[in-house]
């Protein structure tokens, strides 16, 4: 049976840098740091001063006040960008089979903020005086429930949790059901709220995020000065939908999703493989799934942390993967702006790539002023974006646990 092609039709954002996709990539095309330093509580007390926090968002601007007082932070980020990717992609005024389109929405963790306050009531004041809604506030598929209710998507409704490839995963899976015909329409992306005093507590406990104290240059991939990751938050979605039936209703098509690849290193609870073989194979079993080869991509989103660890990795897988035709790819680490916002960031960069390819514009990483030679890549993209034809991208999102996935999007032709 021929697989059915999967098209972007639709795209939503809540960042630091932005809260509809139109201000997020204005943003991201200028170069703009969405790094500042942390309002929401006093990090006197902390190593770690600086996140991607976003501090415009009204959850009442996008959701009811009653259900926005239900929902966690990570959930209300989750259905305000698949509200908006919604209304992009024209679905809200079509007529279709409703039993034909599922709900594919990650987070790395769900409700930390929920766990963490509700903690603290139950410590400070004893169990009665929880909230009877703290289950499903924490619980991470909460967001994708609520999707599917406000939606009324009654196909599958899943969470997927992989760490910070997460919402990547859920990218791929949700290609797979349209792919394979079981659905028309998948509702796919992730988000994430972690900007909590015990989960920075807990990563500088794990040390692999930035002490920097100042947000310009916190956060600095593949640089010889780089420190590690900056903690961002927030919500990215795509409306995924099969061809033909984004054709047949005259749907404005943004990107081809063609291939997807995962693999797990199977090597270290936080240490990536040193070899980058997890990360070599699942680029490789992507570009192998969209047939092609790797002389056919342009541009690659890379995972591009700026960890020690993650960078020098990733570089070497890049380099194994497409030997001397390295020098004629464009990559960028767009987390220099957005930050990490660990399970979101996936559908976040995923959206920046559909981007790129349309616009036919390839993102800067910022804050890279020294390269490390271990991390040297010819068509690094440091300091300002560059026009460039895109016709084939591919978006990288590497997690804790070896979790590893790849997507590679293409520019649409119908007669392909």
């Amino acid at each position: 049976m021929t697989e059915k092609r999967v098209v972007v039709t639709g795209t939503g954002v809540i960042s630091s840098l932005g809260l509809n996709f139109d201000e997020f990539w204005k943003n991201i095309k200028s170069g703009k740091n969405g790094i500042t330093l942390v309002e929401g509580f006093s990090t006197e007390n902390f190593p770690t001063k600086v996140a991607a926090e976003i501090k415009n968002f009204n959850p009442e601007d996008f959701i009811d006040k009653k259900e926005a007082r239900r929902l966690d932070r990570y959930a209300q980020f989750a259905l305000a960008a698949a509200m908006e990717a919604y209304a992009q992609s024209g679905l809200d005024k079509a007529d279709f089979d409703k039993n034909r389109m599922g709900v594919y929405v990650a987070s790395g963790v769900g409700g930390m903020q929920t766990i963490e306050n509700q903690y603290n009531i139950f410590h400070d004041q004893g169990g009665r005086r929880i909230s009877p809604f703290s289950v499903t506030m924490m619980i991470a598929n909460m967001g994708a429930g609520k999707i599917a209710i406000d939606l009324g998507a009654k196909g599958p409704a899943e969470c997927v949790v992989t760490a910070c490839a997460s919402s990547t995963y859920a990218v791929g899976n949700a290609m797979r059901l349209i792919q394979r015909g079981d659905m028309d329409v998948m509702i796919a992306g992730g988000a994430e709220a972690p900007l909590t005093q015990f989960s920075l507590s807990a990563f500088a406990a794990n040390r692999s995020i930035s002490f920097a104290e100042d947000p310009d240059g916190a956060c600095k991939p593949f640089d010889i000065n780089r420190s590690g990751f900056v903690m961002g938050e927030g919500g990215a979605i795509l409306v995924l939908e099969e061809m033909q039936h984004a054709v047949d209703r005259g749907a404005e098509i943004i990107a081809e999703l063609v291939g997807y690849g995962a693999t797990c290193d199977a090597y270290h609870f936080t240490a990536p493989d040193p070899e980058g073989d997890g990360a070599f194979r699942c680029m490789q079993n992507a570009i192998r799934d969209a047939g092609i080869d790797v002389a056919d991509i342009d541009y690659i989103n890379a995972h591009g942390t700026g960890t020690e660890l993650n960078d020098k990795t990733e570089v070497m897988a890049i380099r194994r993967l497409f030997g001397e035709n390295e020098k004629n790819v464009s990559i960028s680490a767009t987390k220099s702006m957005t930050g990490h916002t660990l399970g979101a960031v996936g559908a976040l960069e995923a959206i920046i790539t559909a981007a790129a390819i349309k616009e036919g514009f390839v993102p800067p990483t910022i804050n890279l002023t020294e390269i490390d030679p271990e991390c040297s890549l010819s068509g690094i993209v440091a300091g300002k974006g560059l026009y460039r034809d895109i016709e084939y991208a591919m978006s990288n999102s590497f997690g804790f646990g070896g979790h590893n996935a790849t997507l590679v999007l293409k520019k649409f032709r119908r007669d392909d």
